[in-house]
């Protein structure tokens, strides 16, 4: 007698962990990596991340990219809304 052996129903969906990325890029978050559990449940780990303990802490840093434009001189010192002058 053979037993056909059949693949268990799975957890989560493929458009389930496409919906988390699209999320968490639109939040400007940079994803390291993604991971699922055999409950289906999708833990995006942020890069920049650091877990210790079950806690997940998020390290920021400045951006690298030139953000200035040609209005930040032509506004000068105008340009804050929180200037003490």
């Amino acid at each position: 007698m053979v037993v056909a052996m059949t693949r268990a129903p799975s957890t989560f969906r493929q458009q389930d962990v496409t919906r988390a990325v699209k999320a968490v890029t639109a939040a400007g978050v940079h994803i390291a990596r993604i991971e699922i559990d055999k409950a289906g449940k999708i833990i995006i780990i942020a890069a920049g991340a650091t877990i210790e303990d079950g806690k997940v802490t998020l390290v920021f840093s400045e951006p690298t990219a030139d953000t200035s434009n040609e209005w930040d001189q032509a506004l000068g010192p105008w340009r804050t809304l929180d200037s003490d002058t």
